[in-house]
């Protein structure tokens, strides 16, 4: 990965005395009141020199040259000749000598320098040892001699050390400034690190904060930090918000868990505080005649596809089903057609002979859909419970906005979750227990020989009617009917209504039926009453010749036909 380019910039520590251009910067001396700034004038190097030469003969005289030259000529003639009288140190006063040190002149005169140097040094540090070792020696308590002063100084220098020592200083110095640079830059790049993460980290919570809004999802302000100033007069701004991804109408406390946030971490973009990560589950255990259990449920997708509106979507749909299945467990006590079994994560619920619902919260992280298991009547109740639940929303919220006073309004009975949910399942146990009984006839027709046709629909309403009625504030109940036609000539009419209504049309009557061995009686005598109808038609076209009449006894259930003096 590239670097940005303000990573490559070196930053040098040393003083800058050139611009961009290459022109040198000036020195500021000095701003004026009115902003005009004063800089140190620019010194020329050739009038620099010149001035310096100018006070060399200032200081030193005009003649410093030739009384140089003059002194050592007169030291190298007094050392050649002796001293001649006041007349000859006079006329060498006068004369001025012209002769110029040659360069093996030089080198004596610097030898014989050299070793009175050399000597002097030598006496100078044994006298320097010895009061050094005087002054450390500690010396009898003497009256001092000398006059008392009103103020006394003494002065003490410090010994320089030897030359090894004072380069091993030297690289203490060199090596503790390289250290020192070295944590500097250690420091300015961590401090550059931090700014750039901060900066990409506050760039991503806003750009996520957009697309939150954009989809349409709640923000709402979060509360000041612990510790904030909340008297009369404080600043009570909120300086952060929070998300809302529950439903308007959901209860105070679901709407409180209900809450996420953005985080500032590199791991997650939502934190969500209160989230329990369990899923709705929705079963239905059948026993069979043999006692053995089939059990089917619903599929349990993940909405979480990654995205921000994908973990939003997720934690929507847990927060909705623990609400639908806190209803659920208000409501499970008071069905009137069923009985129920509560706990705190399972409700089982015997809806109708030989069939169970159940009602699970379970772990939505671990959750796996065996597609062996898998029934679309199952998603059909789980889609019905939201529906459901958003009427009574609706209801609630109706209610709500038709408040025309501040005075407490009554409580208002909400529309049920459960108990739509069991009549549905009621009525297509009931009404596969119907169509077993008019299949059974129809096959025994059938191996007779007699035309049946036999016409089922269960739900006669579309799909949009049956949502649409199912939203209202009362519904009506799901309806179906079946035809039954013998011989192409006799009809059964059949209307059925949720949970167990069935109503049978005839042409004389419309009988309700009340149970299952009613049905059967029924469906036998009118099937009976068929084919006696039919056996008489057939009796009396082939007895027209000798005038016989047919007709059906209904007490006895029989046929009878009559011709010349015979009875059949």
């Amino acid at each position: 990965m590239e670097e940005p380019p303000w990573k490559k910039l070196k930053l040098s520590l040393e003083r800058p005395y050139k611009d961009d251009n290459g022109e040198p910067i000036p020195e500021l001396l000095d701003i004026n009141p009115d902003g005009h700034h004063i800089y140190r004038p620019r010194e020329d190097p050739t009038a620099a020199v010149g001035t310096r030469l100018r006070r060399v003969f200032l200081e030193r005289g005009i003649d410093f040259f030739e009384a140089e030259k003059g002194t050592h000529t007169t030291l190298r003639d007094s050392k050649d000749a002796p001293e001649e009288g006041d007349t000859t140190q006079d006329e060498g006063k006068a004369a001025e000598p012209s002769h110029q040190m040659t360069p093996e002149e030089l080198y004596k005169m610097r030898v014989e320098l050299m070793s009175a140097l050399y000597t002097a040094h030598g006496e100078m540090c044994q006298a320097r040892d010895l009061l050094t070792l005087l002054l450390s020696s500690s010396l009898p308590n003497q009256p001092s001699t000398l006059p008392p002063t009103p103020l006394a100084a003494t002065v003490v220098t410090k010994p320089a050390p030897v030359v090894s020592v004072q380069a091993f200083n030297a690289q203490l110095t060199i090596g503790g400034k390289d250290k020192a640079l070295r944590s500097a830059a250690d420091l300015f790049k961590n401090a550059a690190e931090q700014m750039e993460q901060g900066r990409v980290s506050g760039e991503k919570y806003w750009v996520d904060a957009l697309k939150i809004r954009r989809g349409n999802w709640g923000l709402i302000p979060a509360p000041l930090p612990l510790g904030s100033a909340t008297g009369k007069g404080a600043d009570k701004t909120s300086k952060d918000f929070l998300i809302s991804y529950g439903l308007e109408e959901s209860p105070a406390s679901f709407r409180r868990r209900a809450i996420g946030r953005m985080s500032t971490s590199d791991g997650t973009s939502l934190e969500f505080p209160m989230r329990q990560r369990t899923r709705l589950r929705v079963s239905i255990i059948r026993v069979s005649p043999d006692g053995s259990r089939h059990a089917t449920y619903n599929v349990l997708s993940d909405p979480d596809d990654g995205t921000l509106d994908g973990a939003l979507r997720a934690a929507q749909a847990e927060i909705v089903e623990q609400e639908v299945f806190a209803a659920l467990i208000r409501e499970a006590s008071n069905l009137p057609t069923a009985s129920a079994e509560v706990s705190e994560r399972l409700i089982v619920i015997d809806a109708a002979q030989s069939t169970e619902l159940r009602f699970e919260l379970v772990d939505g992280e671990s959750l796996r859909n065996d597609d062996g298991k898998l029934d679309s009547y199952c998603d059909l109740l789980y889609s019905l419970l939201h529906i459901l639940l958003s009427r009574a929303h609706r209801v609630s919220k109706s209610t709500r906005l038709n408040k025309a006073s501040i005075a407490p309004v009554p409580i208002v009975q909400l529309p049920p979750v459960l108990l739509p949910v069991i009549d549905i399942l009621q009525y297509r146990e009931f009404w596969e227990r119907v169509r077993d009984e008019i299949d059974r006839v129809v096959a025994a027709l059938r191996l007779a020989g007699v035309s049946t046709k036999v016409h089922y629909d269960p739900v006669a309403d579309s799909g949009e009617t049956l949502v649409a009625n199912l939203l209202n504030d009362e519904p009506k109940p799901i309806g179906g009917d079946a035809l039954l036609r013998l011989d192409d000539r006799h009809t059964l009419r059949f209307t059925t209504a949720s949970p167990s209504t069935l109503i049978v049309h005839l042409p004389q009557a419309t009988l309700p039926i009340a149970s299952i061995s009613q049905l059967t009686q029924l469906l036998v005598d009118e099937v009976c009453g068929g084919l006696l109808s039919r056996i008489c038609e057939m009796g009396t076209g082939l007895c027209e010749r000798v005038n016989g009449t047919w007709f059906v006894d209904l007490l006895s259930g029989r046929s009878v036909g009559r011709w010349e003096g015979c009875v059949l």
